[in-house]
């Protein structure tokens, strides 16, 4: 029997698998008595025989860490790791045991140890040959291209036109590992185990090979394919830490001090960014999420931190599908990368959104995500020599002059491309202003603002920010606007040298974006890059700075009136109120919804919350469709459609 998913079975099963706790959610709600779980753990307290957890468990100070920690002991259950900046432990904690930790004074929050993959999917509990197969048939067809870029990914970008390659950056991958070929070795600064439990230095390996993959795109020096799958910066410096295994599964908890390290080994050890090329569904607000916090952390340090958004942009039918960013790439602070198809051309008017490549809003907060896309679609990189990905798919593979590479598509691809682009960028910052050194909100707001707008159709009709964020990403440009802008400057002063926003791409003179997606205002104005070096502080993305003094966290107070939808149909459309997410309104700010008679009281990005208090997108299943419908508990009112009959219902 061929177990292998076509592409619509494919959007289908990773869309059912991020639905399946807010389905969940909407068929009953817990008691307020677990109001500090998440969805997941709330859902297991519920049940009437609750099974042992794996969580995270966040307190307020050390000593509530040492007391929280003693009463775990005390009851029998396991302890497993702590975390000091995050004041959190890993634990093990007894099904019968749940109710008394959501009693517990010490525990501020309390979250599921989430499983990560590359795919976000969550995984099925089978037999090691299976789960081999589980993870690698979900992400087969999701993976697969018949066309790879011709040559160079660095000459399809453009990199080879820039004076950069990276050095003196130091980039930590968090993934599968790295396979030290010929490509990588000598890129290779240090490498770090932290599968089941440890965090010891190791010599570097990948047994999946997924973290190979992404590590080629960013620096191989092409010696193995005579250049032509040379990566975007092959100058930087590789920290190998891995958290996936020969599955390409990890968990949380492992991630969480993967990122911890890299923050405490910034300086020592020279790491400048983060390459975050997995996640799992969100299933808390971002002000409460481990990963997201942890990426907070990150930042606020100094790193640059580059997520993927995620593969689940479309559904079965192949329609356009939202809300299915994954964690931590709903971080405020995050680089989040979609993807985009380049047709295998060098000319960027013919550059498409990929289909599977994740849409915004985020869960529960509603923030304005991704942040840029960048080609995911088809490339080759360096193949482990001995990983499970290839030996279950060996169709993934590409030989060149003898050597395997595999080919493979993904947002995990596109943030790998943008890693090594940021890594550019800051060389190029570095080397134009010695002594400067550029914030990761500054290397954030430069790839935003120089990125090149998607194109939906021949009609030059752009794509919706809710699926490219600002647009796709433009090495030379953002090159060219790292050269002239001043990290020296003082707050105030205009610290951008000219520079035209626009950059000669096949041919053809490409204008900029020129915008900032800030919370959830769209900035459009030219003088923000060249005189606001104060807004790029590392302070939160989106939080009141300056003249923005209306944002916070990707709220706009102003904006309190909310114009609820009727026809929220994934299989169909997803359309709130009359029209699909993502309308512009006067090109300031991008909102949801409908404008109904010049009337603007519609939803803005950040001021709905997607939980259980507000509204519940749930699955609903026929025959043909998932229909993503809406539901309010108190109310009982289920907004949508339910197989071939319409449900309505106006209001508030």
């Amino acid at each position: 029997m061929n177990d292998r998913l076509s592409a619509p079975q494919l959007a289908l099963a990773v869309a059912a698998a991020l639905l399946l706790p807010v389905t969940a959610q909407a068929s009953g709600s817990p008691s307020g008595h677990y109001s500090k779980f998440d969805r997941v753990l709330r859902e297991a307290a519920a049940a009437p025989s609750p099974r042992a957890q794996r969580v995270i468990i966040q307190t307020r100070s050390a000593s509530e860490r040492a007391a929280l920690k003693k009463a775990l002991l005390a009851h029998g259950d396991v302890v497993e790791a702590e975390h000091p900046s995050l004041n959190a432990l890993t634990a093990v904690v007894h099904g019968e045991d749940l109710a008394a930790l959501a009693a517990d004074p010490n525990a501020a929050v309390v979250s599921s140890d989430t499983d990560v993959s590359v795919t976000g999917e969550t995984p099925v509990k089978k037999t090691k040959a299976a789960k081999v197969r589980k993870a690698t048939h979900v992400i087969q067809e999701l993976f697969e291209s018949k066309n790879a870029f011709p040559g160079s990914l660095r000459e399809a970008l453009g990199a080879d036109r820039v004076p950069y390659t990276g050095a003196g950056i130091g980039v930590a991958i968090i993934d599968s590992g790295i396979d030290p070929n010929r490509d990588l070795a000598e890129s290779i600064a240090g490498f770090w185990d932290f599968t089941g439990g440890g965090s010891a230095p190791a010599a570097a390996y990948d047994d999946y090979g997924h973290g190979t993959h992404v590590a080629g795109l960013i620096a191989s020096s092409g010696r193995l394919s005579g250049g032509d799958f040379r990566g975007v910066a092959p100058g930087v410096r590789l920290f190998g830490l891995k958290v996936l295994d020969a599955e390409g599964r990890g968990r949380s908890s492992d991630v969480l001090r993967a990122i911890d390290f890299a923050i405490a080994n910034r300086n020592t050890k020279g790491i400048d960014v983060i390459n975050l090329s997995l996640g799992h569904p969100i299933l808390e607000s971002a002000a409460t999420d481990p990963l997201v916090l942890a990426v907070e952390r990150a930042v606020r340090a100094g790193l640059v931190v580059v997520v993927a958004a995620g593969n689940v942009g479309t559904d079965a039918n192949g329609t356009a599908g939202y809300a299915g960013i994954l964690s931590p790439g709903n971080a405020p602070s995050a680089i989040t990368v979609g993807a985009v198809d380049t047709r295998n051309t060098a000319s960027h008017v013919d550059d498409r959104m990929a289909w599977f490549s994740s849409r915004g809003p985020t869960w529960y907060d509603g923030f304005a995500k991704p942040d840029l896309v960048a080609p995911g679609v088809g490339l080759v990189s360096d193949a482990a020599r001995s990983s499970s990905l290839l030996s279950v798919f060996p169709q993934l593979a590409v030989t060149k002059n003898g050597k395997k590479f595999a080919m493979l598509s993904g947002t995990s691809m596109a943030a790998a491309v943008a890693t090594g682009v940021a890594s550019l960028v800051i060389e190029a910052n570095r080397v134009a202003h010695p002594g400067g050194y550029p914030t990761p909100n500054t290397v954030k707001a430069m790839l935003q603002y120089s990125a090149l707008p998607v194109l939906a159709n021949k009609k030059f009709d752009e794509v919706e920010s809710l699926a490219q964020g600002t647009g796709e990403i433009n090495v030379m440009g953002a090159v060219q606007l790292a050269e002239a802008i001043n990290p020296l400057a003082r707050p105030n002063e205009r610290w951008a040298q000219f520079f035209i926003p626009a950059t000669f791409i096949g041919g053809a003179l490409e204008p900029w974006s020129q915008e900032l997606i800030w919370g959830s205002e769209l900035i459009s104005n030219s003088s923000v890059i060249a005189t606001h070096s104060a807004l790029f502080d590392n302070i939160v993305w989106g939080t009141l700075r300056g003249d923005l003094n209306n944002i916070v966290w990707g709220t706009l107070a102003q904006f309190d009136n909310i114009v609820w939808g009727t026809n929220v149909v994934w299989a169909s459309n997803l359309v709130w109120g009359d029209s699909a997410i993502g309308v512009r309104v006067d090109g300031e700010n991008i909102v949801w919804g409908t404008v109904r008679g010049g009337d603007f009281d519609n939803i803005v990005w950040g001021t709905l919350r997607l939980d259980s208090d507000n509204i519940v997108w749930g699955t609903l299943r026929d025959a043909e469709n998932i229909v993503w419908g809406t539901l309010r508990d108190s109310e009982n009112i289920v907004w949508g459609t339910l197989r071939t009959t319409a449900v309505t219902a106006g209001g508030r």
